[in-house]
């Protein structure tokens, strides 16, 4: 199955991320939607007064540190880049500018009717969020969770981390030659915190602020819950004008009412021509305040970057064949192998290329609600995630097998728990499956062909047999009350057949597994009620695993409220206990050390049939481009998160003087 984005609903806690998400925005997963995750379990506030905190270790994060003015902040560890660097290394300072960067929608959305993306009704098109708006600071794409002063020359963080302040650039300029204030910077937090704006950002920012203005470039932000993570949250804070939406008479139209006026914002572009709906082309800002600043030399080299929006995928992709636009992402392996070929690609014109990236990738995987009693059996847990045909899916070769909550990092459990690990979990052991204490987890294998997927199953009808259930006369399993082993797989959408091998597979076991295709309004509903038997998840994308952004997924609590993320129904008291002590690591060793026994434990708890992941953004692209020598670690190819989307930002026309 093709690693595509998550199909989970969107609840309140999630829409600011998957909010910022759409539109460009830095920062959305993990510091904005984990802060908006944690409310209820966030840790109490320090006491009143100064902080007597312990020193810190060589890979302490710099805030814990504080009382000093910095250029930058690392969540361990030094920033790589220290003070006075002059460009980041996954950019050519001296790229060239000019040409015309012509783009798709690069997400579901295929129509925009407005350019305020914080307000809940209506689509603003992603450019907006790209080329328009800027933050107090920029993440850096080459290292783990590192942001750097943007339109803040500089930051200070209270030892307690009770606030941070920052001092603005001083030649930082709105587009419409405005200096930019504390007063804008205010207004901006005040309007994203607003009731006009979306209930889910209101919520994500709860933790930041109150906001003061102490003079005209230095504002200080309050941090309730004094974590590291809020201030990343706050150093992501998109500011815009004052201005943005005020009519003749200088008066501000509420902000929800702000809608088709051209934002007046800091980036490096401005709108140049809409045709609502449809088109919509920006054009670099000559006198782009930041075009000399070391956080953006060598970024953001087009005169113009249109966007085009298409309805139908298939004729989106032969638009791009045609020369429509220049780059085109690619999500399915299939298409990758059959459609990403011909004589343009023969010849040089067109490009494909896998791009490798370090990003950590969450678990994608079939998730079990064990509140169903067929399914509270471990064992039985593990005989259907033994019927999963891995080797059949991946016929192409592209996908990789998912073995961890945190594939693709270092952050996955590897070989026998070490010391630091088994600190977390000795104390669990009597609830724990003795398989914790043993190696790494990894899923069953059928590379060995059908000999190797016979072993498989008659392992699984062990595991069966040892849970109480037997064969009847017509092949169905059934356990001592006479019930069949019987589940239903719940799909959105209306293509079905995804599970068609699985199913074979647990036929041969006399277990039946349905296949239901609804609707998303369905589909969503019976989520967040909890009302299914398996379901398809994909948990988030990192560069450091954040505590409470696992809390909604794998915390006791959340596994009994309605609505949240623990489809699973997980209760773990050791999970509850790595999660508390993940959230206060104050080194990376620790939480290195939390994320690998969580990773144990949740693996061989068979909550789960582990899916795929990608490590690589996939793209054929145009054939025009000017690449920088270096790639970094993370980033996308057409839409940003955490880190930038490198092609469309960093790249450059070939042949431009």
């Amino acid at each position: 199955m093709p690693n595509k984005p998550a199909a989970a609903p969107r609840r309140d806690r999630r829409r600011a991320a998957a909010l910022l998400l759409s539109t460009g925005l830095w920062p959305a997963w993990p510091a904005l939607a984990a802060i908006a995750q944690s409310r209820a379990q966030a840790a109490p506030a320090a006491p009143n007064g100064p902080a007597t905190a312990p020193a810190a270790p060589a890979d302490a994060a710099p805030a814990a540190e504080g009382g000093r003015w910095v250029h930058a902040l690392a969540t361990f560890g030094e920033p790589k880049y220290p003070e006075g660097y002059t460009h980041f290394e996954y950019v050519n300072p001296d790229a060239p500018k000019g040409g015309v960067l012509r783009l798709r929608n690069p997400d579901r959305r295929t129509s925009f009717d407005k350019f305020n993306p914080f307000t809940v009704r209506g689509n603003a098109p992603a450019g907006v969020g790209l080329f328009m708006f800027e933050g107090l600071c920029v993440a850096s794409d080459d290292e783990p969770q590192t942001m750097y002063g943007l339109l803040a020359e500089r930051f200070l963080i209270a030892p307690d981390k009770s606030s941070i302040t920052f001092r603005l650039h001083p030649k930082a300029r709105f587009w419409n030659g405005d200096p930019v204030t504390a007063a804008d910077v205010k207004h901006s937090f005040d309007m994203l915190t607003s009731k006009q704006a979306s209930p889910a950002l209101v919520q994500a920012y709860a933790p930041a602020g109150p906001v003061t203005v102490l003079d005209e470039r230095t504002v200080r932000f309050g941090v309730k819950d004094r974590s590291t993570d809020t201030l990343f949250l706050i150093g992501g804070l998109p500011v815009f004008s004052r201005k943005w939406g005020a009519g003749a008479d200088g008066k501000v139209k509420p902000f929800d009412q702000i809608v088709t006026e051209y934002p007046i914002t800091t980036g490096p572009c401005t709108i140049a021509a809409v045709d609502m709906g449809r088109r919509i082309e920006f054009q670099r800002n000559p006198d782009y305040w930041a075009k000399d600043h070391p956080a953006r030399r060598g970024w953001f080299n087009f005169d113009r970057v249109v966007y085009r929006m298409y309805k139908d995928a298939t004729v989106a992709f032969e638009a791009f064949k045609t020369g429509e636009y220049d780059i085109y992402k690619e999500y399915s392996s299939r298409s990758w192998v059959r459609q990403h070929k011909g004589p343009k690609w023969d010849d040089g014109r067109i490009v494909k290329k896998s791009f490798e990236t370090a990003t950590g990738q969450g678990l994608q995987s079939h998730q079990f609600n064990t509140r169903r009693e067929l399914l509270q059996d471990r064992r039985v847990r593990e005989a259907i995630a033994l019927a999963y045909d891995f080797e059949r899916i991946n016929r192409f070769g592209l996908l990789k097998r998912a073995y961890s909550v945190f594939n693709n990092s270092e952050f996955a459990a590897e070989g026998l728990p070490g010391p630091g690990e088994l600190k977390l979990l000795e104390p669990y052991r009597k609830e724990l499956p003795p398989e914790v204490f043993g190696p790494a987890y990894r899923p069953p294998s059928t590379a060995g062909g059908a000999a190797a997927l016979r072993r498989n199953l008659l392992k699984a009808r062990g595991l069966l047999e040892d849970a109480g259930w037997k064969l009847d006369g017509d092949g169905r399993l059934r356990n001592a009350q006479g019930r069949a082993l019987e589940l239903e797989y719940l799909n959105p959408g209306e293509t079905g057949g995804r599970i068609t091998d699985w199913q074979k597979n647990c036929e041969k076991l006399g277990i039946t597994l349905k296949e239901r295709n609804v609707d998303f309004a369905l589909y969503r509903n019976r989520l967040e009620n909890y009302d299914f038997d398996v379901i398809t998840i994909v948990e988030g994308k990192f560069s450091l695993p954040n505590a409470a952004g696992y809390i909604t997924s794998y915390g006791s609590q959340a596994a009994d409220e309605k609505g949240n993320d623990n489809f699973r129904g997980i209760k773990s008291a050791a999970l509850d206990h790595i999660l508390k002590v993940m959230g206060g690591a104050r080194t990376l060793a620790e939480l290195r050390d939390c994320c690998r026994a969580m990773d144990r434990v949740v693996m061989w708890n068979h909550w789960q049939v582990p899916d795929v992941y990608v490590s690589a953004e996939r793209a054929s692209y145009w054939n025009r481009f000017g690449i920088p020598q270096k790639t970094p670690l993370y980033f996308g190819i057409d839409t940003s998160g955490d880190h930038s989307a490198w092609p469309i930002m960093c790249w450059w026309k070939k042949g431009e003087a």
